[in-house]
């Protein structure tokens, strides 16, 4: 499959943004499974935008008690807009995912470019036919359509995301396990 890469940045003119709302805003209007009553979203980008660890963590583990793991993916979450249950944002996917101590996945590959961060644990992953240790803090990337394989020494937690709700919204994206 031929894939088309591009990029583009906007730098900011100050050395930082002001901040416009207090801390815990976006929580407490958006994180309950609530909207403020006269809500009307005007942006295709969730208003939450800020998805804390603990919380998240929290998810992995009550969702580890159900014992729903994917083969390819342990338990891999999909950081989503309040708005309408879509994507976080409109054009870059966000997941977290708990690989439990001694999981090898089979092949995974799909059309989506994906970035990885590992929150914590430690393990390897083939990624085509090269092979990447890891551990808290790092990062790697696996390109499009390239085959993935995670192995983990500890129960880990990967952080990533992929321009995979842009080829959704396209009809281009495509996975293929084993």
């Amino acid at each position: 499959m031929d894939s088309i890469f591009c990029s583009s940045a906007e730098g900011y003119p100050e050395e930082e943004q002001p901040i416009t709302v207090p801390d815990g805003d976006s929580n407490a209007r958006f994180d309950a499974n609530l909207l403020p009553v006269d809500y009307q979203s005007t942006s295709p980008v969730s208003p939450l935008f800020a998805y804390p660890c603990a919380r998240t963590r929290e998810a992995l583990e009550v969702m580890r008690e159900r014992e729903e793991w994917d083969p390819c993916h342990g338990l891999k979450m999909r950081y989503a807009n309040p708005n309408d249950g879509g994507h976080a944002m409109p054009t870059i996917g966000a997941f977290v995912q708990l690989l439990p101590k001694r999981l090898e996945t089979p092949r995974y590959r799909a059309t989506d470019a994906t970035v990885f961060v590992c929150v914590e644990g430690a393990g390897t992953s083939k990624i085509g036919r090269r092979t990447f240790d890891w551990g808290p803090r790092d990062i790697f990337a696996a390109p499009s359509w390239q085959p993935v394989v995670h192995k983990t020494t500890a129960d880990s937690v990967l952080f990533s995301f992929s321009d995979r709700p842009v080829q959704e919204k396209l009809a281009l994206w495509q996975e293929k396990r084993g």
